[in-house]
């Protein structure tokens, strides 16, 4: 009787040994599953909240997209536009001024004009002539100037001074009261503009006059 108790015993001990260890990896296993699971709502979580930023983020491109077309939009002018050129002589260099003798040579062909031309000389900044314009062709005894014209080329030009000079067909080198009025316009326009106005040349088949030389005060 003590033998069969004590084999009784011992299968019972076994089987309550075997039913701990089965409740444990139940356990175990329900732990795994739980965490498995927590593991897959964090995935499902950050995989929803990565597909609420996207979406934020692709209505704030549409939005932005929207944004700068309205911009173009207001930025669009309602008037063409217009774009200015300067066309230059091809094959000729810069010429340097040493003295005022030198004048004479850019002033030459408007000793034998028959009316009234005026002509700016354009200079840089190491005082060499880089080019001409003539501004305007008047009657015998008249040129119509407006320092739009004269400064409207040595701004394109990027001169740095100017040179100016118009020729008087009759033969006279006295500057007329006109002449006086439109140097001291030109001058005060130039130094708005940054483009100083060196002389004021008159100009006739009997040589040349500096307005600097005959009427310095305009320059003071």
């Amino acid at each position: 009787m003590s033998s069969l108790k004590t084999n009784d015993r011992s299968g019972l001990d076994g089987a309550l040994r075997a039913i701990d260890g089965l409740a444990r990896a139940m356990a175990l296993a329900a732990n795994d599953n739980a965490s498995e699971k927590e593991e897959q709502q964090d995935q499902r979580k950050k995989a929803q909240q990565t597909k609420k930023q996207q979406t934020k983020e692709s209505k704030k491109t549409g939005n932005s997209l929207m944004s700068n077309r309205a911009l173009k939009k207001h930025l669009k002018y309602i008037v063409p536009e217009m774009r200015l050129a300067l066309i230059k002589e091809s094959g000729l260099k810069p010429q340097t001024i040493t003295c005022a003798d030198d004048l004479d040579r850019f002033i030459e062909p408007m000793k034998h004009y028959s009316e009234e031309h005026f002509v700016s000389f354009h200079l840089n900044t190491k005082f060499q002539v880089i080019g001409y314009q003539i501004i305007s062709r008047g009657t015998i005894n008249a040129s119509l100037v407006h320092p739009r014209e004269v400064f409207k080329a040595a701004l394109l030009a990027n001169s740095y001074a100017l040179i100016v000079a118009h020729n008087h067909p009759g033969g006279s080198l006295d500057p007329s009261r006109e002449d006086i009025s439109t140097t001291k316009t030109l001058i005060e326009a130039g130094e708005i503009l940054g483009v100083q106005v060196i002389d004021h040349l008159i100009v006739s088949s009997n040589g040349s006059q500096s307005i600097r030389e005959s009427n310095p005060h305009l320059w003071s």
